[in-house]
């Protein structure tokens, strides 16, 4: 990974202090991202605090010849997220019958491996929110999680208009900024530490994308997860006639961003042709924020 690709601006998924930095922060900041994609094209990745649980489950889900048992093996030997996933399995999102599991095997069966992924990332970056190590960082990481729920709800319903899978989409919406995490939580503890990990978050444009990239590729995400995450700001990207995991992405990455402000709310779609490969005019953004409000809600109930 040498230079990383350049992007708009806006591709941050958390909020800058607002200071201005110095040129010798920036050059700081600058060699301290250089190494850290030095590192992840060597296949070293290192993100602090975060659990090797998520791992571990990403690996068996990609794995095909991984059994049912296994996957109840690989998750139980964390209790506290098997009784995560139970507890997400018998929620009001995935039990509309009313019939409560009891059995994680059961529990995993009725929420998809998909979402058993989504939960193991909620749980891990809930651990990394209280660990000493990373208070400098504790109010970015939350509004970075708190993107990524959005982004993921509104993937997921953005993607029921095209032939991509939902539950990929959503999955991919939680991931999209696992460029940004490893960022900030590096810096975080950092030897020698960045001075304040959160004055230089402009600099994360044209580099949290492809670096997520890399980390995705490292843990055995598929290549179209990987692809969307490292081209989620290229907005110029070709019109093409079936919507692709990468146009979901785009389109809700720039939805979420339109669900801060207040109604009546503006949609600057100019030159950003994923919205015409998806399909989605203004009437149709201003109903799936509609939607999107109520699921966002019901997603943070379920993942937290």
């Amino acid at each position: 990974m040498a230079e990383p690709p350049t992007y708009r601006s806006g591709s941050t998924s958390v909020e800058p202090e607002n200071r201005e930095t110095s040129p010798a922060e920036r050059a700081a900041a600058l060699d301290f991202l250089q190494r850290l994609a030095a590192e992840i094209s060597r296949g070293e990745v290192d993100l602090p605090c975060f659990p090797n649980i998520v791992v571990r489950i990403s690996e068996a889900l990609m794995d095909p010849d991984t059994t049912a048992e296994q996957v109840v093996t690989v998750v139980g030997a964390e209790p506290r997220l098997a009784a995560r996933i139970t507890q997400t399995a018998n929620s009001a999102a995935f039990n509309a019958a009313g019939k409560p599991v009891t059995e994680l095997r059961s529990a995993i069966a009725r929420i998809g491996q998909h979402m058993v992924q989504s939960i193991a990332i909620s749980y891990a970056i809930q651990q990394m929110e209280h660990e000493e190590s990373l208070r400098s960082i504790a109010r970015p990481l939350m509004e970075l999680w708190e993107r990524s729920i959005t982004v993921s709800s509104i993937s997921q319903l953005v993607a029921e208009r095209t032939k991509v899978h939902t539950d990929v989409a959503f999955l991919t919406g939680l991931l999209h900024g696992i460029g940004s995490l490893y960022i900030m939580a590096r810096a975080a503890i950092g030897q020698p530490p960045v001075a304040d990990p959160r004055s230089w978050f402009d600099l994360l444009g044209g580099w949290q994308a492809s670096i997520g990239k890399a980390i995705l590729e490292a843990w055995g995400f598929p290549e179209e997860m990987c692809e969307a995450v490292a081209e989620q700001q290229d907005h110029e990207r070709r019109w093409k006639h079936d919507a692709t995991l990468t146009d979901v992405l785009i389109v809700s990455l720039v939805l979420a961003d339109a669900l801060k402000m207040p109604e009546p709310r503006q949609f600057d779609t100019d030159g950003i042709n994923a919205f015409a490969t998806v399909g989605l005019n203004k009437t149709d953004c201003e109903a799936t924020l509609v939607r999107a409000e109520r699921r966002i809600a019901v997603v943070q109930a379920a993942l937290r």
